[in-house]
């Protein structure tokens, strides 16, 4: 498997007045083609500033980001939402979908942005929601949806773009426990079926220990790392 990306010495500092406060203190992390890792560590260790990375949200202040081979590092964030936009699919735990769009809108929205003709766009948003179970939900809009049912949108617009790599930020955090599990099968799936590269973002022992590798963080470091199967 070939490294898709790689955080090394990375740094991440934030000025609060005249102090400087360190989120990230030299990290160093491989994620490789097909893997599945958790970074889990306590709430204040530094796991939304290592996804902001990952997910090329943020740059780093002192190291380098490499994403799939190419040095993300120093780009403008012009040219880091070109990326994001054709490598990352994203899943997050408040959903962050557009209340006044449709499910089907929703899950249409990140192809708009990659210049899909409209036809391409509906048809492969349709599939991907009759996939999830949300065929007869499609014109409803996420405030008529249930938890469960909004991050299956949420899912599904993650991969509308057919991304290599999918960033789950705490995904099951606002969904009950037969629902979170559910959505837990839905990421092994895409691993284990659909060749996804999975880095999941959590505080949260049972859901790290789905992934094949867990990356711990605390105090803006990488205290070791565990292979779970």
């Amino acid at each position: 498997m070939k490294p898709l990306i790689q955080l090394k010495n990375v740094w991440k500092t934030y000025r609060m007045g005249d102090t400087q406060v360190h989120a990230l203190k030299g990290i160093d992390l491989t994620v490789h083609s097909g893997e599945f890792i958790a970074i889990q560590g306590p709430s204040g260790s530094g796991k939304s500033t290592a996804m902001n990375l990952v997910g090329c949200l943020d740059v780093p202040t002192k190291g380098e980001v490499y994403l799939d081979g190419h040095n993300i590092s120093h780009l403008s964030e012009s040219d880091l939402a070109q990326i994001r936009g054709k490598k990352i699919g994203f899943i997050f735990q408040k959903f962050n979908l557009i209340d006044s769009l449709t499910a089907l809108e929703n899950v249409m929205l990140p192809m708009t942005f990659q210049g899909i003709p409209e036809e391409e766009r509906e048809e492969r948003a349709e599939k991907l929601l009759t996939q999830f179970g949300l065929g007869d939900r499609m014109d409803h809009k996420p405030t008529q949806l249930s938890g469960g049912q909004q991050q299956r949108v949420a899912i599904a617009r993650a991969l509308a773009i057919d991304p290599p790599v999918i960033l789950a930020d705490e995904p099951t955090g606002n969904l009950d426990s037969k629902t979170g599990k559910e959505v837990l099968e839905f990421l092994r799936e895409l691993h284990k079926h659909h060749d996804k590269t999975i880095v999941l973002v959590t505080h949260d022992d049972v859901l790290a220990n789905r992934a094949d590798k867990i990356a711990f963080l605390k105090d803006g470091k990488i205290t070791s790392t565990k292979i779970t199967r």
